[in-house]
């Protein structure tokens, strides 16, 4: 978990946070947002808000009594102690691609297993980058799709020691992922901190589709972190125009915390953000743009208007292979990410051919980048030591310090020691084999999983978790 000292990049003046105020008001008061889950219904129209059949219109000063509820920062538990997580206010948490029905490894393309799957997690565990596994790292397509979920709740519970998501495909997924929580953690321990945070995507436009909110309503009574977060393609989603987009993503976002506040005061929610555009030539999703860069830096200042925890941002691109394209549209929107702030980063590792693939090699060099990125975001430390005079006395003019002594005492960490990055000379990295960068990372993900070592868990827990997802297993396929 990096907590980031340095100052957030804001680019929006008060002006332009009162005129996003006066669009995302305007949006839902007037044109009102649809919940097709009747409990939601429900729970607005006893708070006094208008309720149309599914189209609810807000009072966008009751919207905001209930965002106020909502805590600034939490902690989210994880199974070892020593790697749960702080999110919000300079906290940064960093977990895997999500939600990718393919996987890439090397030149195969190919529909994601169950293997895949375990291989991710295990992936996730060993590099300290990643501070959790993320949930849905790709779709393990040989698993029955009624029962998966309990498969990969199991693989995150059991493969890695650290903060997972939940299942959000339905009411009783994430029942089952609370069921499971509470094998591990214990109700009590849930009660006083989360242990599982997990997506809840708006079906934007200004619409929450009924099995995201039947998640919703079941984490929020249990008191578990969701990432409330509209989807938004511009051009698709939302308008052509950022500040539209910002003004449409606020509303959507706002209502759904509201909904949480309701269901439970003081439960545990981020303002979450997905924001790109679409390519108008093609009409495909374009990622790693300088628009949803910009998008990024504003919605984290909005997030912070709102003294709420705000995700964002990973290592996306449009690339269908691991090249310069991949490379440069990731660092685009990872560079934002930090520079906005963000609290927790989905997609951080692994995104590839515009989040339909999750990619061992990107996996690899998305970690790189969130190294270097690391490296550039420690605070600067100034002081006679980092000063050097020594090594300037003992060198005088025109030597080298090479060989001083401040060099020799430091020389093995001064500098940033890349993990995929090429240094060699022309003539060693021919004669190595003139390995590109897709093929280094691809010795490092292999070697990575030859050496990871399973995180040890209490055998009776572990057998009490295999137990109740063979029973739920049968009770769904019955």
């Amino acid at each position: 978990m990096l907590i980031n000292e340095l100052p957030r990049y804001e680019i929006l003046d008060e002006a332009g946070i009162a005129e996003l105020e006066r669009g995302w008001r305007r949006i839902v008061s007037e044109l009102g947002i649809e919940f097709l889950y009747p409990e939601a219904l429900d729970y607005f129209e006893k708070a006094g808000q208008k309720v149309e059949g599914e189209l609810v219109k807000f009072d966008p000063d009751w919207i905001l009594e209930q965002v106020a509820k909502a805590p600034s920062e939490f902690t989210l538990q994880a199974r070892n102690p020593e790697r749960s997580v702080q999110i919000g206010g300079k906290h940064m948490v960093f977990s895997t691609v999500y939600g990718c029905p393919f996987v890439r490894e090397g030149a195969e393309r190919r529909s994601a297993t169950y293997n895949d799957f375990e291989n991710l997690v295990k992936l996730a565990q060993s590099f300290p980058e990643l501070d959790s596994p993320g949930g849905t790292i790709c779709e393990p397509d040989d698993k029955p799709l009624d029962s998966r979920h309990l498969d990969m709740v199991y693989a995150l519970m059991t493969l890695s020691d650290k903060p997972f998501m939940g299942s959000v495909t339905s009411g009783p997924n994430a029942l089952d992922t609370i069921a499971m929580a509470e094998i591990v953690f214990g109700r009590e321990s849930l009660e006083e901190n989360p242990a599982i945070i997990s997506l809840i995507n708006v079906n934007s436009p200004l619409r929450y589709d009924d099995r995201m909110l039947s998640a919703l309503v079941e984490y929020a009574k249990a008191g578990q972190a969701t990432i409330v977060t509209p989807f938004l393609l511009m051009g698709a989603m939302s308008p052509v125009s950022v500040v539209a987009t910002l003004a449409q993503q606020v509303g959507e976002a706002l209502a759904g915390i509201a909904l949480v506040q309701t269901i439970r005061p003081g439960c545990p929610v981020v303002f979450g953000s997905f924001l790109s555009n679409t390519d108008m030539q093609s009409g495909s999703p374009s990622f790693g743009t300088p628009e949803s860069a910009v998008g990024l830096l504003c919605t984290g200042q909005i997030a912070r208007h709102y003294n709420l925890p705000f995700r964002g941002g990973g290592a996306l691109t449009s690339s269908q292979v691991v090249d310069a394209q991949a490379a440069y549209e990731a660092m685009m929107t990872l560079s934002a990410t930090f520079l906005a702030g963000t609290n927790f980063v989905m997609h951080s590792a692994g995104w590839l051919e515009s989040g339909l693939v999750s990619c061992y090699e990107k996996f690899i060099t998305d970690v790189e980048g969130l190294r270097m990125l690391n490296e550039v975001f420690k605070p600067l430390e100034i002081n006679e030591e980092t000063l050097a005079y020594s090594a300037h006395q003992e060198v005088g003019q025109g030597g080298h310090f090479l060989g001083a002594v401040h060099t020799l005492e430091r020389f093995r960490e001064c500098f940033y020691r890349p993990l995929v990055s090429s240094t060699e000379n022309f003539e060693r990295w021919n004669r190595l084999g003139a390995r590109d960068t897709a093929t280094r990372a691809g010795e490092v993900w292999r070697k990575t999983l030859e050496e990871y070592e399973r995180p040890a868990m209490d055998d009776g827990m572990q057998e009490e978790l295999k137990a109740y997802v063979d029973r739920r297993r049968t009770e769904l396929g019955d």
